[in-house]
């Protein structure tokens, strides 16, 4: 088990992508069950506004930082972290360790084609990979169509099952179905991550990755993020009025003694 670290009100794991990636195959390796989800910002500026949805995204197993944002807001609270552990890293990682680890990968989002461009071009850059199953995430999740694809992933054989479906419908589906998923043992929640590994969707450059400006790349590639990036100040100034207000609670209680 790792250090848990709480960032407005979502308990995350103090690891770096390695040390995910290393629990993630342990678990597979016991049979547990892990449920792996990367909220951002964004996703916990979401919590904060509507706060039924921590009971969402707080069910994860593993809740991994997935943007620099969430690293920062956990120095302001004073419990740093040890690093950004980006979902798209995180599963590129284990994706490598597929073939070695004899563990099984479904790809489950995305737009129709998506998922097997992303499986072959995985395939290319590790093949020992092992891919037994893709399917598109354009199906109702309720239903017999959502029951189909149950049965596909079930039939499969997976170990591992990626669900890209966006936040919070990726966690929604994994709560809802991961019982129904007995030998898949890790289900990891990663957005838009088949875009980037079908090659889709360019990933930013190394230079802004390592400087923490992947956030800002895609606003240069996507003017129209304008509104959703906005979410990141208001994360950021709510955090330290946030902090504010635990000061001066924890002086009133120590006054109220």
């Amino acid at each position: 088990m790792s250090e848990k670290i709480n960032v407005r009100g979502l308990n995350f794991d103090n690891v770096t992508v390695e040390e995910a990636v290393d629990m993630m195959i342990k678990n597979a390796k016991e049979g547990k069950q892990t449920s792996v989800f990367t909220p951002n910002p964004e996703i916990v500026q979401m919590c904060i506004d509507n706060p039924e949805m921590y009971d969402v995204i707080g069910k994860g197993d593993m809740i991994l930082p997935d943007g620099i944002g969430v690293v920062k807001a956990a120095k302001i609270l004073g419990t740093p972290m040890k690093a950004r552990c980006p979902g798209f890293d995180c599963g590129k990682r284990l994706i490598s360790f597929s073939g070695k680890e004899n563990l099984k990968i479904f790809f489950m989002g995305s737009k129709p084609g998506i998922a097997d461009e992303a499986a072959a071009k995985m395939t290319e850059e590790f093949p020992d990979a092992i891919f037994v199953g893709t399917n598109d995430g354009y199906f109702k999740k309720e239903g017999e169509e959502n029951d189909a694809v149950v049965e596909k992933i079930n039939a499969s054989g997976a170990d591992v099952l990626f669900v890209c479906l966006g936040a919070p419908a990726q966690e929604k589906w994994i709560n809802a179905n991961r019982d129904r998923l007995p030998n898949v043992k890790v289900i990891l929640a990663l957005g838009g991550s088949l875009d980037g590994y079908s090659g889709n969707v360019k990933r930013a450059p190394k230079v802004f990755i390592k400087l923490n400006l992947e956030w800002f790349y895609r606003l240069l590639c996507q003017p129209s993020r304008i509104g959703r990036m906005m979410k990141l100040p208001k994360f950021l100034f709510g955090t330290i009025a946030y902090k504010k207000q635990l000061k001066k609670e924890a002086k009133k209680a120590k006054r109220s003694k």
